[in-house]
C-alpha cells in the first residue's frame, strides 16, 4: 500500500471515528466484488446496452452470490455502533445477507427477494403464491422500482431524513447519475457533513467530496475499519 493511500485511510477511519452520526450510501459497484456487474463502469449493463451487446457471460446469477469484503466491512460499521444508516441503490439483498438489520436499511429501488404492498409499503420475502398484505389487505407487488417507476416513499423519507441529519456521508460504489437517490450526497453536503466517495470511475461530485478513494471498496473499508478499531480501543 502507498503512503499517500494510507494517508486518506488514516483519514477515513479517523472521521469515522468522530462521526457520531455515520450514513453509508452504495451502488452497484459494492457488489462487483462479489461477481456482479456494475452498470456504468465499462463492461457494466447500461454500458454494454448501450453498445448492443448482451450482459458480460462470466458475471454470476443475482441468486448465486454471496456479501463480499466491502458488504462485511459496512456491517462491522454496524456491529460497532458506527452506522447510523446505510442507503442503497442495490437490489441485490447482499446488504441484509451481510447481516444488516433492516431498520437501518433504506433499499430505494427495491430488493429482489421481497415483494411490497402497492398500499402502505409493507414488506416481506417473496412466494410465489399470490398474497394480500397482512397489514392492510392492499395487494403485494414486485419491490424492484423500474424505470420511471416512483420510489417507496418510506424508503425514500428516511434516506433524505438520514442524509440531512448526517456528519459523515460515504459514498461506496455509485457513479451519482441516477436520481433521486443520486442527491443525498447532496443533501448532506448541504447540510454540512463530510463527504467521503469511493468508487473506481468518475462522479459529478468528485470535486466537492472532501476525500475520494478510486481504488476497490472492499480493501480501503476493511483497511479504515480495522484502524477505526484501534482508535476506539486506545480512546476506552
Amino acid at each position: 500500500m502507498s503512503s499517500e493511500l494510507s494517508e486518506r485511510i488514516e483519514i477515513l477511519a479517523k472521521w469515522m471515528f468522530e462521526a457520531e452520526r455515520l450514513v453509508v450510501f452504495t451502488g452497484a459497484g459494492i457488489s462487483t466484488e462479489s461477481g456482479l456487474p456494475d452498470f456504468r463502469g465499462p463492461n457494466g449493463l447500461w454500458t454494454r446496452k448501450a453498445r448492443g451487446l448482451p450482459a458480460a457471460s462470466d458475471t454470476k446469477g443475482w441468486a448465486s452470490v454471496s456479501p463480499n469484503e466491502g458488504h462485511r466491512a459496512i456491517f462491522e460499521l454496524q456491529e460497532l455502533n458506527k452506522l447510523k444508516f446505510l442507503i442503497s441503490q442495490n437490489v441485490d439483498n447482499l446488504h441484509l445477507k451481510s447481516g444488516i438489520r433492516p431498520e437501518l436499511l433504506a433499499e430505494l429501488h427495491g430488493n429482489l427477494t421481497k415483494i411490497r404492498c402497492s398500499k402502505c409499503e409493507f414488506k416481506m420475502d417473496n412466494f410465489d403464491d399470490e398474497i394480500v398484505c397482512p397489514e392492510c389487505g392492499g395487494k403485494m407487488v414486485p419491490s424492484v422500482v423500474d424505470f420511471g417507476q416512483s420510489l417507496p416513499q418510506k424508503d425514500l423519507a428516511l434516506a433524505i431524513r438520514h442524509s440531512n441529519d448526517c456528519d459523515l456521508f460515504i459514498v461506496v460504489g455509485s457513479s451519482l447519475v441516477v436520481f433521486p437517490a443520486a442527491d443525498m450526497p447532496r443533501l448532506a453536503l448541504e447540510s454540512g457533513a463530510r463527504l467521503v466517495i469511493i468508487n473506481e470511475g468518475e462522479t459529478p461530485l468528485d470535486s466537492s467530496a472532501h476525500l475520494l478513494f478510486r481504488e476497490k471498496a472492499g480493501p480501503v473499508l476493511t483497511s479504515a475499519i480495522a484502524r477505526l478499531k484501534e482508535l476506539m480501543q486506545s480512546s476506552s
